[in-house]
């Protein structure tokens, strides 16, 4: 189907040029007049005066374009992380999403002075009615901030005291590269590229490469930790002015859950390690290994080496899309002729995948390293998945499209479960197959027992940091102590640093990046459940699942559209034996392998 892909994306069709774009600069000298007047307009004048709807229109189309700028940013950042023009244009953005949000914050307040019953006339109102849902969520949670004045403080003050911290950590890591012996030569490699490394079949290399990542981050540390610490200072003193105990209140409310759902879910997977520790236990006898490393969690095991060319990749994934939906078959077909990814494998760009949108051009872009592996296409379907769900919701207001991260990874995590199941399917001897369904476990590791160990982590960190800075050493101690106890001892070499090469700790956007991974995973999984049994009327069902996910409490989408209660274990056992069906016919493979 595919030939000759462009493995770059196309970031012109926005604003051509890049970081010194001159059409960029102009958007950004009209976007901040706007934003400065849409200030003024909102601070100025009596509520009693204020026509909502067109106040609330005026808000979403603001919205849209600093998305439009925040996205093209994201993408520069990500493809040269040594581009300071780019940076200095991601100051400014985030000055002007600085005022915004005090606007905003002023438009919450006010929400909240209009008294019942015109609010309730106000909501259904035939206008602000597909706005019901989202306003009466900020209306709630404006009851729980701080006074106005002191919320627009704080605004203005994260620019450089709090989203500084995130900005230069992204600064110092993005310089990072590790050299390492290939060959018999010293090579360097960006963190990325570094990574990848460790997802190779000879189990020297990856020790080596494992042990010079150490390394590299133990001589940051000291420098992420003050950063860390700093981060969550703010959070937490933040929170004690608004009076909130919990450092999981915010997370929780920005992912539309309850504290119970949270809890059920770590329980359920918990009364179920016994099952992974099996295969772990098993895949270190396959690999050869006296002990299993960090680094030998991705390894592929076996005689096989699959690996695909860019090419390959894009026309199976598409081929595989077209057996659960037509539409999510045609947007990936759009997006790899189209030039929507960034895939080229090398130097300079950013660790990590990512989808971002482009909500005034209703285009999303993708960052990937792609260099064959099998981790590397189902990275690309699952950053496909978040292009196809913001698809679906482009005909939305703003506001009903600010889906949380929960439900975000619901596309996904969806759509790398049919290209991984296919791949299974289609494989060409038993040798490939024993590798494809490690591919999927090892997925099923990693989102039930790494994700929890960056959950213990943070949330042990944060209590500990109550009390004062934490060092380096104790940060070591917390992050080993956490997956040891996420992993159930089915590791024997840990990763220390691990709290300093993961960008996700550093992110101000979103606290807790972490719990709403492995939701994503299980609710996704019951979504691909009932996608097997919905046949030609899942892609309607499915569509509308993933447009209300930004208008919904995560239960009540949960109990519309699948018919299940979170707050009970039944749907996440259900969720969890899905997601590990493989395992026995991976023991019964394993055991005829010598």
């Amino acid at each position: 189907m595919f030939k000759d892909l462009n493995q770059t994306w196309d970031l012109d069709v926005f604003f051509p040029g890049g970081s010194r774009s001159e059409a960029f600069a102009e958007y950004l000298d009209r976007l901040e007049t706007d934003v400065k007047a849409f200030v003024d307009e909102v601070t100025g004048g009596g509520a009693e005066e204020i026509d909502w709807v067109e106040r609330l229109n005026t808000a979403q189309g603001l919205t849209k374009r600093l998305r439009q700028a925040g996205a093209f940013i994201s993408c520069l950042d990500a493809q040269d992380v040594t581009d300071r023009y780019s940076r200095m244009l991601g100051g400014r953005v985030r000055q002007i999403q600085a005022s915004f949000s005090s606007a905003l914050t002023v438009i919450d307040r006010q929400l909240l002075d209009i008294p019942d019953d015109r609010w309730e006339a106000l909501v259904s109102s035939e206008e602000l009615k597909p706005l019901a849902f989202n306003l009466n969520e900020r209306r709630m949670r404006a009851k729980n901030k701080l006074p106005v004045e002191q919320e627009i403080l704080v605004n203005e003050l994260s620019v450089d005291g709090y989203q500084g911290w995130s900005d230069l950590y992204d600064l110092v890591t993005g310089r990072m590269s590790l050299t390492i012996i290939e060959d018999g030569k010293e090579v360097k490699l960006s963190p990325g590229q570094a990574a990848n490394r460790m997802s190779g079949p000879d189990p020297a290399v990856r020790k080596h490469v494992m042990e010079r990542w150490e390394e590299a981050w133990a001589k940051e540390a000291e420098f992420c930790a003050l950063a860390l610490n700093r981060l969550a200072g703010y959070r937490l003193a933040l929170y004690r002015r608004r009076g909130w105990d919990s450092v999981l209140r915010e997370p929780l409310e920005n992912n539309r859950m309850s504290q119970t759902t949270l809890d059920v879910m770590w329980d359920t997977i918990n009364k179920n390690k016994d099952r992974l520790v099996t295969y772990m236990n098993r895949k270190k006898k396959l690999l050869g290994l006296k002990e299993l490393g960090w680094q030998d969690l991705g390894a592929p095991v076996g005689k096989a080496q699959s690996r695909m060319t860019y090419d390959e990749a894009a026309t199976f994934i598409v081929e595989q899309f077209k057996t659960v939906s037509d539409k999510m078959a045609r947007l990936a077909e759009t997006a790899f002729r189209n030039r929507w990814i960034e895939a080229e494998d090398r130097p300079g760009k950013r660790m990590g995948g990512f989808c971002t949108s482009f909500p005034e051009s209703k285009e999303s872009r993708i960052f990937v390293t792609f260099s064959g592996t099998l981790g590397n296409v189902a990275t690309v379907a699952h950053e496909l998945g978040h292009a196809f769900h913001q698809s679906v919701m482009n005909d939305l207001p703003p506001m009903a499209q600010q889906y949380a991260m929960n439900v975000a990874e619901t596309a996904s995590t969806f759509s790398e479960m049919v290209v991984a199941d296919a791949a299974v399917r289609a494989a060409k001897n038993e040798d490939e197959k024993l590798l494809l369904v490690d591919d999927k476990l090892q997925r099923a590791v990693s989102l039930l027992m790494n994700i929890q160990s960056r959950f213990l982590f943070e949330t042990r960190f944060y209590e500990e940091r109550r009390k004062g800075m934490v060092s380096v050493q104790r940060l070591n101690e917390l992050m080993v102590e956490a997956q040891k106890e996420a992993f159930a001892g089915a590791l024997d070499l840990y990763h220390p640093h691990f709290w300093a090469s993961k960008l996700h700790f550093y992110n101000t956007r979103v606290p807790f990046y972490n719990f709403p991974y492995t939701f994503g995973f299980l609710f996704s999984a019951g979504v691909y459940s009932w996608a097997k049994e919905a046949g030609k009327e899942f892609e309607g069902r499915y569509i509308g699942l993933l447009r209300d996910t930004g208008r919904m409490q995560v239960e009540d989408l949960a109990q519309k559209h699948i018919g299940c209660d979170l707050r009970k274990p039944d749907f996440w056992q259900s969720a969890i034996d899905l997601v590990l069906s493989d395992l026995p016919e991976f023991l019964e493979m394993a055991s005829h392998v010598s």
